[in-house]
């Protein structure tokens, strides 16, 4: 018999061989092993999916080749997570390969990247008073790193020694006084910041029923379900969380925390350190933001067990944490926790099933749940804990809805056109900053103006790439388009008329800014968005200085709509309320609900009683009236409703097919003889539309068209969706995207 290893290829081939372990190797490779491979006529890496044997006389056997070499001295993939990859493969309809990339950062895989080495001087021996002053006459530079050194006791970095140092130090080396070695350094994504520690809270009677509801899942996950924990904005879903992992690391066990947005991570670390100040090199970090090499060196601090509380964005459910015994999924009805490329996974069904597979409990937690988990709860799959109350018995803000349709022109806006600023929220803002407090305004588009608009011939200003309006930026005085990021100058006249009238339609929080600073010139201001929180680290200072009181305003995107804790903010404005709310997609009334409760709460989180003002056109919309109220379960009643009437999520799964090709006619027609070829032996249960253009028609250039099957099984639907696709070749310029349970139809 030969002992052979499955080896998945590096690359976007997806390739799986078997090789055969040379001798020198038995014992050294296992299942999760990064090696070296002959592959052709190059070398090639892999990872070791699976160990077999197979007989001599076995045909396959005479063409196995050897591996070369393993990689590292442990496996870099546990078995559980690829029993959880094969698994998302499957269901998402993914290649291996896409899913490897997940499991296996790119910082991790590529040869490029290594931990970061530093020169450090160490002392040979210890210096006596009289050589010290011989030396201090000579080369006062030398005796005083000598003598620092001496005081320390210890090796300094060459680098900390400080400028011009490493002429001294060469001098000391020759003088065989200190010597130079070389240590590695870990980067840290949070820099040198200090954490000082703070003492547990007391908990309310709500919360320690949950606490001890997910400890009871923590000391016996195998019989335990996901607990979705269920608390109004501001009711210490955070200390639940901080105790909980607490007592899992005094279990010896590890913990996951995912958070939605990477801007909510900053906040997210500072209340992990200082609560664990004692343990706080155990925090590691993981999202998209951090470089490849800090991305490199926290990932490896995991590998090496160093780690046991991993903190960060959808990718880090694939942690390689050893004994886990607790992962927590933050703000869980967030749609940033669905990757929009392949593997298209939801992190938060992953984080349940990798609670199963390993096993360890889950905790969902959210003031507005999806309608996919609260069902689950309805249906008992889900356990509930419930927090209706507010630390302290402090009350929820009052939320007063402004009709904008009633509102006369001014405060920025257009000549007839409501204001930006309605004259209610304005009065309330200067009430605000005469008592020092602190306001929210937000606005969920970024940029100066929506549009370019010709008021004579009705022409705007669109994207050559995409079936979408160019959005105008002041600040780089250019028409930038959002989606594929082409831009172009703003011009002086209609490019179709050329009357000379053209203007700004719409407006961003760019422009908000622009208002702000005229109408409240006293106000010390920032805005928040993807265009000023570039930089790396400027959405941590800022929001640092809002909590030092170095601000009085914020006005941004989503980036500031949840999960942020500032005790002095009093006033929170929904400038237009209406964005989301009348896209054609069924979940937009979910979205918008979410996320005006979201943002609403953000106000009254301190002593002082909170206030919010939402500005809408529709006042009358069930979203926002049952926002106003806080009633979650008023909403979710009404929409469950809805959605079991129509067959829609939560009551089904989704299926969106969409076919993507520079050639109009050849993306719709792709899709039309799929549709015909699906309807034929469609399995029982499955719900199947018509194809129709997408809501975003164009989009970088590629024309594109859409098909959406629902049945109570998503594999009822991928499986008859593979068969009839293995039967039908696509052209090669049309680009197929099949997306199982779509959080977005645009």
């Amino acid at each position: 018999m030969i002992l052979a290893a499955r080896v998945l290829v590096d690359g976007s081939s997806g390739l799986e061989f078997d090789y055969s372990i040379p001798d020198r190797l038995v014992g050294k490779l296992q299942i999760g092993s990064r090696v070296r491979i002959p592959l052709r006529t190059r070398s090639a890496t892999g990872t070791v999916n699976a160990l077999n044997e197979i007989s001599d006389a076995a045909p396959e056997a005479m063409h196995l080749r050897e591996i070369v070499a393993v990689v590292g001295d442990h496996p870099v993939v546990t078995e559980t997570l690829l029993r959880l990859g094969r698994w998302i493969a499957d269901y998402y309809g993914a290649s291996m390969e896409s899913v490897m990339r997940c499991l296996l950062p790119e910082a991790v895989r590529a040869d490029k990247h290594s931990a970061k080495e530093s020169q450090q001087a160490i002392l040979l021996r210890e210096p006596k008073p009289a050589d010290l002053d011989e030396l201090a006459r000579k080369a006062p530079r030398q005796a005083s790193i000598l003598r620092e050194l001496a005081a320390l006791g210890h090796p300094i970095a060459v680098v900390d020694l400080g400028q011009g140092a490493r002429g001294s130090v060469q001098a000391l080396v020759e003088k065989k006084w200190i010597t130079i070695g070389i240590a590695e350094v870990e980067r840290d994504p949070h820099g040198e910041e200090e954490y000082v520690a703070n003492a547990m809270l007391a908990l309310t009677r709500e919360q320690a029923v949950a606490v001890e509801a997910v400890m009871a899942a923590v000391s016996q996950p195998s019989e335990s379900k996901p607990i979705l924990l269920y608390g109004v904005t501001g009711s210490g879903k955070t200390e639940i969380y901080l105790q909980t992992i607490q007592q899992t690391l005094d279990a010896g066990m590890s913990a996951i925390i995912l958070v939605p947005e990477i801007s909510l991570t900053p906040q997210t670390v500072e209340r992990f350190k200082t609560r664990f100040a004692a343990i706080q090199k155990q925090v590691a970090v993981l999202h998209s933001g951090l470089s490849q090499g800090e991305r490199f060196d926290e990932w490896h601090k995991i590998q090496r067990r160093e780690a046991r509380i991993v903190i960060g964005a959808r990718s880090a459910i694939f942690a390689p944490l050893d004994k886990l015994g607790l992962i927590v999924v933050d703000e869980e009805h967030e749609h940033t926790y669905k990757q929009e490329s392949p593997p298209r996974y939801h992190a938060r069904d992953i984080a349940v099933l990798r609670a199963a597979m390993e096993p360890c409990a889950v905790l969902l937690g959210s003031a507005t749940p999806s309608l996919e988990s609260w069902n689950n709860h309805l249906q008992g799959k889900y356990d509930l804990c419930s927090l209706t109350q507010r630390i302290d018995d402090r009350s929820l803000p009052l939320i007063r809805i402004v009709d904008m349709r009633r509102e006369s022109a001014g405060g920025g806006g257009d000549r007839g056109a409501p204001a930006i600023v309605s004259e209610r929220l304005r009065s309330a803002v200067e009430k605000r900053l005469e008592k020092g407090e602190q306001t929210i305004l937000f606005l969920n588009r970024r940029g100066f103006a929506r549009s370019l608009l010709c008021p004579a011939c009705g022409h705007v200003c669109e994207c050559r790439h995409c079936s979408l309006p160019l959005t105008f930026h002041r600040g780089a005085e250019r028409l930038i388009c959002h989606i594929c990021g082409f831009q172009q100058i703003a011009p002086r006249k209609c490019p179709k008329c050329a009357d000379p009238a053209i203007r700004f339609a719409g407006y961003g929080t760019e422009r908000v800014e622009e208002v702000l600073r005229k109408v409240f010139p006293q106000a010390r201001l920032a805005r928040v968005d993807a265009d000023t929180m570039r930089k790396k680290n400027a959405l941590r200072d800022t929001l640092n200085d809002f909590k030092r009181h170095k601000l009085d305003m914020l006005v941004g995107t989503q980036m500031i709509a949840k999960g942020l804790h500032f005790p002095s903010v009093t006033l929170v404005g929904i400038l237009n309320a209406d964005l989301g709310l009348y896209i054609p997609d069924f979940r937009a009334g979910e979205r918008t609900f979410q996320l005006l409760t979201q943002v609403a709460g953000r106000a009254g989180r301190g002593e002082m009683e909170g206030e919010v003002f939402i500005q809408t056109f529709t006042p009358h919309s069930p979203s926002i009236q049952f926002a106003r109220h806080h009633d979650f379960l008023g909403y979710a009643d009404q929409e469950l409703a809805f959605r079991r009437q129509f067959a829609y999520p939560p009551f089904t799964h989704a299926v969106l097919l969409t076919t993507k090709s520079t050639h109009e006619r050849r993306a719709e027609f792709t899709l039309e003889t799929l549709h015909k070829r699906l309807e034929k032996e469609l399995p029982a249960g499955v719900l199947m539309g018509e194809p129709a253009t997408s809501p975003l028609a164009k989009a970088a250039g590629q024309f594109r068209f859409q098909l959406m099957l629902r049945a109570p099984r998503a594999r009822a639907i991928t499986r008859h969706l593979q068969a009839v696709l293995g039967k039908m070749p696509l052209p090669e310029d049309v680009h197929l995207t099949v997306d199982v349970d779509p959080f977005s139809l645009s």
